[in-house]
């Protein structure tokens, strides 16, 4: 399929969100609108050449939790809302991105400017009063994208939010696969890539799996430092875990509509030749 027909493809699934959240949405129940917006997330993956594979999801909590995750690309949102709609912290740059700004602003999501620091006792704020009142939200603490091949330190500041909520923390790690079962590079939104660089790499990398590894959530105790710590050590030994292969449960997402098993067991990465011959 030729790159100009995806990303026409994509444009129309944009412009198909955009009617979704101001036609469907004001009519909708709460999880009506959790349902839809998991179901656009997993074309919008599908559309990329993506499926999505989630890990020790009965750790799950859907209520009054702080989500937090490694960072590698734009399409780790999309990958998050597949497996559970959540709202996300967003630099402030975003809500000016044509179509995906609007819907990233419809959906809940809070604007950090980065530069200022003020702004992030403002986000503090209003995270643990919106944790308080039993929402989810998620954030990045790495601050910045990564290749994804290993962590960048986890910043502790909007870690106070769960502190003063007193809410559980949840750890998530994000990791992609290519179609040897090694693990891809392709989604990673750095340096100095343009949105269209970066949206031409995953399109050409796939087909691709992403890997959603759910953690245990953590007691968000007293001090922000430790449980950044805290967090910090679940996602990378599930990065590594995941890096190493081995089998584990894991349950493929299914299309809505479609049929699939609780969870299978899976090999999760496997080190593959040239010749195709495994070497793990």
């Amino acid at each position: 399929m030729k790159l100009a027909f995806r990303k026409a493809q994509l444009v129309a699934h944009l412009l198909h969100g955009m009617w979704t959240v101001a036609t469907r949405f004001p009519r909708a129940s709460a999880g009506e609108r959790l349902e839809l917006n998991r179901a656009w997330s997993l074309k919008m993956l599908r559309l990329c050449g993506m499926r999505l594979v989630v890990h020790n999801d009965e750790a799950r909590l859907d209520a009054g939790t702080l989500v937090v995750a490694n960072h590698v690309s734009w399409i780790d949102i999309y990958v998050i809302n597949a497996w559970r709609p959540t709202p996300f912290v967003s630099k402030a740059e975003i809500r000016n991105w044509p179509v995906v700004g609007w819907l990233a602003g419809q959906l809940g999501t809070v604007f950090i400017q980065r530069e200022k620091r003020s702004d992030a006792k403002r986000i503090v704020h209003e995270l643990a009063d919106r944790l308080g009142a039993g929402e989810l939200m998620c954030v990045f603490p790495e601050g910045t994208t990564s290749d994804g091949l290993a962590l960048l330190p986890f910043h502790a500041n909007l870690f106070q939010a769960a502190v003063s909520a007193s809410c559980p923390v949840q750890p998530v790690c994000i990791m992609y696969e290519d179609a040897q079962g090694r693990q891809s590079t392709a989604p990673a939104y750095i340096d100095d890539l343009t949105l269209s660089d970066s949206l031409n790499a995953l399109l050409k990398g796939g087909p691709l799996t992403a890997h959603v590894y759910v953690g245990a959530p953590l007691a968000s105790g007293a001090d922000r430092r430790l449980l950044a710590a805290e967090a910090e050590a679940v996602v990378g030994r599930a990065l590594r875990g995941m890096q190493g292969g081995g089998n584990t449960f894991a349950a493929e997402i299914p299309e809505p509509g479609q049929k699939t098993t609780d969870t299978v067991d899976v090999a999760l990465t496997q080190d593959v030749d040239i010749d195709g011959t495994r070497t793990s």
